[in-house]
Order: C-alpha cells, then structure tokens, then sequence
C-alpha cells in the first residue's frame, strides 16, 4: 500500500510513486469522512472549493477529487483555471465555505505534487483538522460520481476564483498610491500560477511590468518552483542589467514571494517581513502582535521591542501562525522562505498582496527599496539568516533527533550556548543572539540547517560547523 502522509503544509509526493489517481481518491474519501463526521454547525454546509497549480495533471487531479467529495453528497467550485493558493481561502471567507483543497506541491521539484487543505476559517488546517483526516485513509470504500455527470447535475460548478481574490486584494492595497508611482518591476512567475496576474492588478496604474518565465510549464523549466537565491540569477541579473526599481518573484502556487531590489541583490524572507512591518506601524498605523516561527529573525525581535508589540513564535509550518492569526489580534505573520500574512484579510500567505505592500513601502518612503533596506539596518542591526538543506534518509532521522536531545552543543564554534529550543528542530542561541539551528523537512527527506549571525561569513561558517555536527551524531 502506497504511503500518505501529511507534513508541515499538507501532502506531498513523487507523481505516480506515491502520488497516484488511487491516493488521490483515497484522500478525497478521508476528507469528506471526515467532513461528514462532525457536528459543528461550520460542517453543515458541505460546501467545498476544489483549486490547482500548474504541475503535470493537477488539472486531472482536482477533477478526481472533486468527483470523489460529490459522492459523499458535498457540493463543489472548482476553478476553472489554475490559481493561486491564496485564492481557494478568499473564496472559502468569501462564500462561507466548509473549506478547501488546493492541488499543489508548492516550492517541491516538478516530479511532486501534493494537496493542501484549509479549513473554514480560510487558512492552513492544524493538527486536529488533518490528524482527523490522516486516521480516516483507506478506512472506508470511495464512493465518486463521474466527473461530468456531476457537473451536469450541478454537484460540481466551476467558477472563477482568481478574479474574487484579485478584487480582494485591491481593497487591501493602497491603489489610489500605487497609481501615483512610475516603479519599473521584472517579474519572475517561475512557471507557476503567478502567471501575469500583476499586470491585471496594475492596470491603470504608472507601474510598468515585464515577465519572464509566466508561461505554463509543468517542468519549470529544470528547476524547483522555489523564489531563493539559487532559482533566481536571471532574475537578479536582468533586474541589474534592465535598470528596474524591483524584481519579484512567485513560487509555484503564487502564495510566496522573492523580492529583489534595484542592484540586484536579493532580500531575504527575514529582511521582507521586516520591512512590511516597518511599513504597517509607520505608514499605516496599523496595531497588532507579530508571530514567526523558530527559524525567524532577531531583527524582527529588535523592531517589536522598539514599538512594544508583542511577538510569538511557533513550529515550521503556516498551520501554526494560522491558528495564532485566528485567534488573537495579529497585525503581521511570516516565515523566513518569502510567506507572509496580513491582519484583515485571510490567515494565510499571498504572494501578491506581499509584492504590493512592499510597492507600497518604497512608494511612502520615496527610496530605492536598497536604501531603504540599509537604513533599516542602520536602525536594527545587519542581520544575516543562512540556510542549506542535506539529503537525509528516512531511516536515520530517528537517530539524529535521539542524537540531538542527548548531545546538545554547549558552543557554537567558540561562543557560548545561552539557550536551546527543541520544540521543532534544536535551536542552540548563543550569547551574542547568533544562532544555528538543525531540524528536519516536513515535507521532503533532508535536514534543514539555519543560522543567524551578523556577517554573511560567519553564518556560512555556522552552516558548516552545523552539518559537521548532524553528521557526527549518526
């Protein structure tokens, strides 16, 4: 029997190894067991909205799932077009829906695809919601309609969902200042559903767009659907060459974003959110706590003690600042990979609103974004966040993690060790507020080494000395 298992975002697996029509169905069945099973009043409306990317036969995929959720007597909006993650939670706020399914592997190789679920409150579903669903696979027999007949019979309708996020997300953005700026932004869509969707938002507006990569290709053109430095040379190299003000990127599924300023040098996830919470208390006057997970930045610690707001940490994975954004008064929330979530709008990441809001930033402080960057770390401090992830087998992971908890680091090279937190990964934080940090992927075999120092040099050193370490443990 092929393994389904659900990670830090969702399931993910190689296209017909383990990612089969058969697993798809599989999960469609466990999914709407589930639904089917609880009494809460969200649940009775049994209303699904069913998205996907563009991967080889995600359009195939979604179909297959949204036939097997029509079985079970629960109606479906299927888009009509490859979308963006962030679309499915704007259509599950906006209709009130029971929540929804999006068929993507995100930032994976092109040989993966995965399904994403959020829940009804419009954001990545916790643990409770998909250890649910995982206890119900292969549990009972899949009932499907076939497709057609139940869109014939209207179970199933497909409808645009783009254009509802799109018009949320002008509501959001300062567009009367957004039509005020002559900004010059290349943009890498990576094959993803980014497409040329920024151009349909500008409209009207004095920022000129170019695109490379927005066509649809289920091979990525050789490489991972990934906005890090490593995907995204051309990027940074036309930015430089074309003179722009800005160079963005989207991943696969359009909810994370790269961002890459006018010398072509690009940000960071950390230096990102920073920014945008710069812009939100300076700009916006906007109030609110701050959430980031155990690999984010002390840069953003800096800025909540400076303006008091108060900061929370969670787990990898946006399920765990979701819930912190639903339930408390959140005015910003990211990961260091680029996913960022806003106060007012839904728990989740969106790629576009991320790449506005920073237009937006530069338009207000009427700077190139670099200088603006550097001011900031004039302000704050340089902080330097490094990353590099090492195969790492299956069978050894467990043999790392008892490494780990019974050989802590009391020095990271020759500083001291002030604090570990072994929550998700071990975090050793030394004395000086440098860290390194060793976890393993949710959602793919490798591990995952972090840092965080003040010099590019002395984090890439940190990497080194953490991998040495992984390796001795095994």
């Amino acid at each position: 029997m092929a393994r389904i298992k659900f990670g830090t975002d969702g399931w993910r697996a190689v296209i017909s190894d383990d990612f089969t029509f058969e697993n798809v169905r599989v999960v469609g069945q466990a999914v709407a067991d589930f639904v089917r099973s609880r009494k809460e009043p969200v649940y009775r409306k049994k209303k699904f909205v069913v998205g996907y990317d563009t991967r080889f036969l995600s359009d195939r995929y979604a179909e297959i799932v949204s036939a097997v959720l029509a079985g079970n007597g629960i109606k479906v909006i299927l888009s009509d077009r490859p979308n963006p993650t962030p679309a499915i939670c704007v259509c599950i706020k906006d209709k009130k829906l029971t929540g929804g399914i999006m068929v993507t592997a995100s930032h994976n190789p092109p040989h993966y695809n995965g399904i994403k679920y959020k829940g009804f409150f419009g954001g990545s579903a916790g643990s409770d919601i998909i250890d649910g669903i995982e206890k119900r696979l292969h549990r009972s027999h899949v009932k499907s309609m076939v497709f057609d007949e139940a869109l014939r019979r209207g179970k199933i309708i497909k409808q645009d969902i783009v254009g509802v996020q799109l018009r949320r997300i002008k509501k959001y953005a300062d567009m009367k200042k957004l039509k005020t700026a002559g900004l010059k932004v290349l943009v890498d869509s990576m094959n993803g559903t980014g497409g040329t969707y920024f151009r349909q938002i500008l409209k009207n507006t004095g920022i000129k767009m170019d695109f490379i990569h927005a066509g649809t290709n289920p091979g990525f053109g050789g490489r991972a659907p990934e906005p890090n430095e490593k995907n995204l040379k051309e990027l940074m190299k036309g930015v430089k060459k074309g003179r722009y003000d800005l160079g963005l990127a989207t991943d696969g599924d359009a909810d994370r974003i790269g961002v890459v300023d006018e010398k072509g040098n690009m940000l960071s996830g950390h230096k990102v959110m920073a920014l945008l919470l710069l812009h939100f208390l300076r700009n916006r006057n906007a109030t609110g706590g701050v959430v980031q997970t155990i690999c984010g930045t002390a840069l953003i610690d800096r800025i909540c003690e400076k303006y008091g707001l108060r900061i929370y940490e969670t787990p990898v994975g946006f399920k765990y600042i979701c819930d912190i954004m639903t339930k408390n008064d959140i005015l910003i929330g990211g990961e260091e990979t680029g996913g960022v979530g806003f106060k007012n709008y839904i728990p989740e990441r969106d790629g576009f609103l991320t790449a506005l809001l920073i237009m937006e930033l530069m338009i207000s402080e009427k700077k190139p974004l670099g200088r603006i960057v550097a001011d900031m770390n004039r302000e704050y401090g340089n902080y330097v966040y490094e990353r590099e992830d090492m195969i790492f087998p299956e069978s050894s992971r467990k043999k790392l993690m008892n490494g780990l908890r019974k050989k802590p680091l009391k020095k990271v090279l020759n500083k001291p060790v002030r604090e570990v937190r072994d929550y998700d990964g071990s975090k050793f934080i030394c004395e000086d507020g440098s860290w390194l940090l060793l976890r393993l992927s949710g959602t793919e075999p490798k591990l995952r080494v972090y840092s965080e120092t003040r010099s590019g040099k002395e984090s890439l050193k940190y990497l080194k000395f953490g991998k040495k370490y992984a390796l001795s443990l095994m």
